[in-house]
């Protein structure tokens, strides 16, 4: 048997956990109808199929009809819902992986906006922060029909072939019942902790009576909320004390901190640039005062940390919930001592923040995650060996050498930079952001361990793709920025990249015009706000920077908010004008014909990119497939034709940002889906 810590079992009450690893309970916002069907299934199977010794699914479970799903949640309240979680626990079961479901009302956590249009119902009339619903506060009534849900809920999970479950309750109504800052009731269910956990108890007693002893019942609670008039550590270590007492919990799962705004949920789930597993050494305290099984997750990316926090006793299961959507192979890798090969989480957080927008979980550099049904993570090899020429070493073309070189071709990439990474390199200028890098640095070493031949420092050209003799090339030259878009005085402005590159220093009041809402703006104005300069940042949108999304705002905020920082929506920058030493900005809006003028000494445009094209269509006439993409089988991941052109050389691609400004998962995503099966 490995010596490995991570690789040890674990004996949860009557189920054996093969090893350490866990996926803790999150919602992909994947369900269709409310259910998990085929690719909720196919999300879950391939990571039990790789050894995780636990599955958590959901985030959470809604038990009843008004816990609206706002985030596409699995509706447990539903019959109908166990035939689907019977499909997924009996395919995770068949690869040896145990699997539980996490139940939740949501309290105030949601909007009655959704779902049945039902209110939201909360222990108190205060709206979450996030959510902004105004709740009706529960009645004697109410109570009594939610604690009926959780059983009927629970019972349904057990007929589904649940191991178990788990009832959440940081952030969520069981908390707010327990939270002085949110429970204002009086009598049986208010005022002392002791009753305010009454609730609680009563939906753990009911559960209880309907699922029996051996069916596995833990809950996920935060032991300190970390915030002015709520639970403090003593009162979660009392909370935890309670509910280790009524012998009818079998594990804790701890967070630390509250969700009910941004800042705070970020600081619960951190982000890039933020501290590896902050509260790991508080959820290791309550495991040595408490007893009970305890497990953790918030951000624990690598494998050292979570070999750690099992070796030091900190934790009995550890989770590692975003590192898995980034690479599912994880248990399989530690167990064939190939480490280096996992995929890296950066921390990016583009998962949750795009549920938290009400879309679905995307890894912002594993396109496959959430694709399991017509995207590969692990890529065949090809029948017939090909010269693949690669021009780009972004985040494009180092996602095409790499699967290319996975199938088994010659593959060639050019280069014009010293060094491969293109934006990301960019991005990574920001010390705070530096994890990014890690998305090129990985598919380098993949490339280089396959062969793959680089040349950097190229400005490739036509003859040096014909000196190749390709079959195939694929164009990821990406963008350059494009700040052609005022009536007059382009010739005064800078691009957000000059800023971020340091190819350009901060002016002393400057303007950033934002009309692209995304990363490269606020970081042009983190640089200059640091330097001590007074920043203006404009958009014609009715809100700023909305591609940067809720959890990844949050760091950006606190570089800019105690600085010389000012935001300005719905205004548009129509023109510059030369005026003196200073740069006369005519501002106008969508809204209205108002129009004034401001006196900066600097103006930087975030307005995206163009193309760098000019290859690709040089390369067209003599292609194969004159560079036509079926837009059909790009869809359902078929192989591309090639016969528009039957004198043609080569087959000729464009990917990512060659084609038109997007993002770095959309430069991935193309890159996958078209050299998968090359």
């Amino acid at each position: 048997m490995s010596k490995d810590p991570l690789l040890q079992p674990y004996q949860l009450k009557n189920l054996t956990l093969k090893n350490r690893i866990m996926i803790t309970s999150h919602e992909p916002a994947y369900p269709e109808d409310g259910m998990p069907k085929d690719r909720y299934r196919a999300y879950h199977e391939v990571r039990a199929r790789a050894g995780v010794a636990m599955t958590m699914t959901a985030g959470s479970a809604a038990v009843s009809r008004n816990s609206p799903p706002v985030f596409n949640n699995i509706l447990a309240y539903k019959d109908e819902v166990v035939p689907w979680v019977r499909r997924l626990t009996d395919a995770c079961h068949d690869h040896g992986c145990a699997v539980m479901i996490q139940l939740t009302h949501l309290g105030r956590r949601t909007h009655w906006n959704k779902g049945d249009w039902l209110p939201a119902v909360a222990p108190s009339h205060e709206r979450e922060a996030a959510h902004r619903a105004f709740p009706k506060q529960l009645e004697d009534w109410d109570i009594d029909r939610i604690i009926s849900d959780y059983a009927d809920a629970a019972e349904r999970m057990k007929e589904g072939g649940m191991d178990g479950i788990e009832l959440q309750a940081y952030g969520h109504l069981m908390d707010q019942f327990w939270s002085p800052a949110t429970n204002t009731l009086e009598g049986p269910y208010g005022g002392s902790l002791q009753n305010r956990m009454r609730f609680s108890l009563e939906v753990i007693d009911a559960v209880r009576k309907r699922v029996g002893e051996d069916f596995i019942v833990g809950i996920r609670f935060t032991a300190d909320e970390d915030m002015e008039g709520g639970l403090t550590e003593e009162d979660g270590l009392e909370i935890a004390r309670t509910l280790q007492q009524t012998g009818q919990i079998d594990f804790l799962n701890v967070i630390r901190g509250h969700i009910d705004t941004d800042p705070g949920l970020t600081d619960v789930i951190p982000v890039q640039g933020m501290r590896n597993a902050p509260h790991l050494d508080f959820a290791g305290k309550v495991r040595r005062e408490i007893g009970l099984p305890t497990f953790h997750a918030a951000k624990i990316p690598d494998v050292a940390t979570a070999r750690h926090a099992i070796a030091e006793g900190l934790l009995d299961m550890v989770g590692m919930t975003r590192a898995h959507m980034a690479d599912p192979l994880i248990v399989r890798k530690i167990a064939e001592k190939r480490e280096e090969d996992i995929r890296p989480c950066v921390g990016a957080t583009y998962c949750l923040d795009r549920i938290y927008q009400a879309g679905d979980a995307l890894c912002i550099h594993n396109p496959a995650t959430g694709r399991e049904l017509t995207m590969p993570h692990e890529i065949r090899g090809a029948d017939e060996k090909k010269r693949v020429v690669v021009v780009g070493a972004g985040p494009a073309g180092m996602e095409a050498a790499r699967v290319a070189a996975e199938r088994g071709h010659d593959v060639t990439v050019y280069e014009a930079a010293p060094d491969a990474g293109g934006q990301i390199r960019l991005t990574a200028q920001s010390e705070r952001r530096r994890e990014m890098i890690s998305i090129i640095e990985w598919r380098l070493d993949q490339c280089m361990a396959r062969g793959v031949r680089f040349n950097f420092n190229t400005f490739a050209e036509a003859a040096d793709i014909e000196t190749d003799k390709p079959d195939v090339v694929i164009i990821a030259t990406g963008g350059l920025p494009h700040t052609e878009v005022l009536s007059e005085g382009g010739d005064l402005v800078v691009s957000s990249w000059d800023i971020i590159a340091g190819d350009v220093k901060p002016g002393r009041r400057v303007l950033v015009y934002d009309d692209a809402g995304d990363h490269a703006a606020l970081q042009a104005a983190e640089i200059i706000a640091a330097s001590g300069a007074h920043v203006e940042i404009m958009t014609p949108d009715r809100s700023f920077a909305p591609d940067v999304m809720a959890m990844n705002l949050v760091p950006y905020m606190r570089a800019l908010q105690d600085k010389d920082v000012r935001f300005t929506v719905t205004y548009r920058l129509k023109a510059a004008r030369r005026s003196g030493n200073m740069i006369t900005a005519v501002i106008g809006t969508d809204y209205s014909n108002h129009i004034e003028e401001r006196e900066f000494d600097q103006i930087v445009v975030n307005h995206g990119t163009v193309p760098m094209d000019e290859l690709y269509f040089e390369l067209k006439p003599r292609s194969k497939n004159l560079g036509a993409v079926k837009q059909e089988a790009l869809i359902f991941g078929q192989p591309q034709p090639l016969d528009a052109n039957p004198q043609g050389e080569f087959a000729l691609f464009r990917i990512g940002d060659a084609v038109a400004a997007r993002n770095t998962h959309a430069a991935i995503y193309d890159a996958l889906r078209l050299v998968k099966d090359i």
